[in-house]
């Protein structure tokens, strides 16, 4: 079993672990330190059990706070899947219909003639303006 050398609260310590886990054990060591030097900060010397305790007690607490917040997210979260399922299985709109009007006959066959008799107009004066 593997022992790492951990430092906290000014205090260095010699810890045993499984194999693999060192980082992880590291890493736990440096947050306990932090809130063990804030301690030290403000209180001065304490006792090394009164020391880690507080350090302990106030990591608990930043759990604590931090399981509470995971509850409320993975409660809306619930919220919003069930809302995402409701619409998922929501039947779909039904397409609005549109009618589009048709040109009636009469007004294609005035069109076409009024394309004519500008088109003979444009033929006469390229004629005329030829001349």
């Amino acid at each position: 079993m593997p022992e790492v050398s951990i430092h906290i609260g000014g205090r260095d310590f010699v810890v045993a672990c499984q194999a693999g886990e060192e980082q992880y054990l590291k890493s736990a060591a440096a947050m306990l330190n932090a809130e063990a030097s804030v301690l030290a900060d403000q209180a001065g010397r304490m006792t090394e059990a009164r020391l880690l305790l507080m350090s302990g007690l106030m990591l608990a607490d930043k759990t604590a706070g931090m399981e509470d917040r995971l509850r409320d997210l993975e409660a809306r979260l619930a919220e919003v899947n069930a809302e995402l399922e409701t619409a998922r299985s929501a039947p779909g709109l039904e397409p609005e219909r549109i009618e589009v009007p048709m040109v009636p006959p009469s007004v294609t066959e005035a069109l076409t003639d009024l394309v004519a008799q500008a088109e003979s107009l444009a033929d006469a004066l390229e004629t005329g303006a030829n001349t």
